[in-house]
């Protein structure tokens, strides 16, 4: 099947490194755009992929939360479902975006927001989202091999951090090789710990006003929901970073989107209710040694679906990362800024590992209030305003487009979600006066975010750097030739970043 052309001319095409799907070979590719000839892979990648990175402890643990909410096991289950499916759309939905447009899901945000616009959510949502995930990920994971054999955390999670960092450094291809793989082992261990966590739990979550986090039924319900929403949301700025370059036709574009929709939602609600099941079944507040101790005999193989789902996620965790960086024009090949994220991610894993569940959630919450409004600009450009066209791909490199208007809807809808914010670190005064309410943060800096874009969409450019005056012929000279050269064909090979497209 021929992918469709991408409307580029043929003189900004990007080069042809010869990728295609060669798992041993390290990715030649940073944030480029991946030209027509490298597409390849098949919808079902998305499916293998996300079900993987969502066979994850992680998720037991928010459904684990729904015990501190007072909740009773039918609204656990119901928020769990519900917070899940809206995240699976959205995912399924920039998933499809990757095929269309073949550049990583930030590289996308460039268009709405400008380039200088777009470096601020980059570096605080995406690369604190990158290094904070991989940091969780090691910490559980390092626990779970330190159960299993006896050795100091510390050492678990340096082994950890390795082994990820070198299959984030060998990138696209091995990473779908590997968690292909990891879906098959997963399942079968994360059965098995489903299985005999209903067998041996002794009883069902019942509501329970005297719970630390109560605040009533509704509020409860909302925030729990919004608690499995915001996992996903803090996966929505890297949905295209693993289709982008799948071949761009429009039915291999809707099976990708339905197979992240379904990979997403089904580890999400199984393992989110597995949760809410050990939450209710053991009298321990640390869910790993819940788990340890409702699994019984069964748990080492417990302990280690642990482990091998901290890499399942953090392939992807130091992979996005790498991919931040790259967005922010720093001068790093890949496989510098792989090593960054991973160094970095140990560091915190090392430093925050003994107040890993407090500092989750707050973790959680503080990327979902930003990103949320992000996700919004990047869905109105995409399906209101002209990202579609993909002969405009050549703006998403364009640096002198400094800031657009997108960048005042994500601001403004991240300002708007202040007040809603319900945080261990902030709490609004909307949220304070109004507990029963829930998490309506999320919902509240979306909205905000769409209708500001809506309201300023077809306003003249906010600030563009002018690459210099046009002689008569309508081209123009010198430096000012060298920049928009830059920012129209070249940069479609990464030249914003100097070694972006070396492994």
């Amino acid at each position: 099947m021929n992918p469709v052309s991408t409307g580029l001319p043929d003189a900004a095409q990007p080069p042809d490194l010869g990728y295609r799907d060669n798992i041993a070979q390290v990715e030649p590719y940073g944030i480029d755009h991946i030209p027509d000839a490298e597409r390849h892979g098949k919808p079902s990648s998305q499916f293998f992929i996300w079900f993987a990175a969502g066979l994850n402890f992680p998720i037991m643990l928010l459904g684990f939360s729904a015990a501190s909410l007072g909740l009773s096991m039918t609204a656990a289950v119901t928020a769990i479902v519900t917070g899940a499916l809206v995240g699976a759309v959205a995912m399924g939905v920039l998933s499809r975006m990757g095929v269309h447009l073949g550049v990583p899901q930030q590289m996308q945000a460039r268009g709405p927001l400008g380039f200088i616009g777009n470096l601020l959510p980059v570096a605080y949502i995406n690369v604190f989202a990158g290094v904070g995930w991989a940091a969780v990920t090691i910490i559980l994971g390092g626990k779970a091999l330190g159960v299993l054999i006896g050795v100091p955390f510390w050492i678990c999670a340096v082994i950890l951090a390795a082994l990820q960092l070198t299959v984030a450094v060998f990138g696209y291809n091995m990473i779908h090789y590997l968690e292909r793989i990891l879906t098959f082992v997963l399942l079968a261990l994360f059965v098995l710990v489903t299985a005999v966590s209903l067998q041996r739990g002794s009883s069902f979550l019942e509501a329970d006003p005297s719970a630390s986090g109560y605040t009533g039924p509704t509020g409860g319900w909302v925030t729990l929901a919004g608690h499995f929403l915001a996992f996903l949301i803090a996966w929505l700025p890297f949905a295209s970073d693993y289709s982008r370059y799948l071949p761009s036709t429009p039915h291999i574009s809707r099976r990708a989107g339905v197979l992240t929709a379904l990979g997403n939602f089904l580890t999400l609600s199984w393992l989110g209710v597995t949760g809410a099941v050990l939450a209710g079944a053991s009298d321990s507040t640390d869910p790993i040694v819940a788990l340890k101790e409702l699994t019984g005999p069964w748990a080492v193989p417990a302990m280690l679906a642990i482990l091998l789902s901290s890499f399942s996620q953090n392939f992807l965790n130091v992979y996005g990362g790498a991919i931040s960086l790259q967005t922010l024009g720093l001068p790093f090949r890949r496989s510098t800024c792989v090593t960054l994220i991973c160094v970095a991610a140990l560091g915190v894993s090392l430093w925050a590992a003994d107040g890993i569940y407090t500092s989750f959630e707050v973790f959680l919450n503080l990327t979902a209030y930003f990103i949320a409004p992000y996700v919004a600009v990047l869905l109105m450009d995409y399906y209101v305003g002209p990202r579609k066209d993909r002969s405009r791909i050549p703006e998403l490199f364009d640096r002198n487009r400094l800031f657009e208007w997108g960048f005042v809807a994500w601001v403004a809808g991240a300002l708007a979600a202040v007040p809603f914010w319900k945080s261990h670190v902030y709490t609004g005064f909307v949220a304070a006066s109004h507990p029963e309410w829930g998490e309506l943060s999320y919902y509240v800096g979306f909205a905000v975010a769409a209708l500001v874009y809506l309201a300023t969409r077809k306003l003249p450019p906010l600030w563009h750097r002018s690459p210099g005056p046009r002689p008569v012929d309508g081209k123009p000279s010198g430096r000012a030739a060298d920049e928009e050269n830059r920012s129209t064909t070249d940069t479609v090979n990464t030249t914003d970043a100097t070694d972006a497209t070396s492994g």
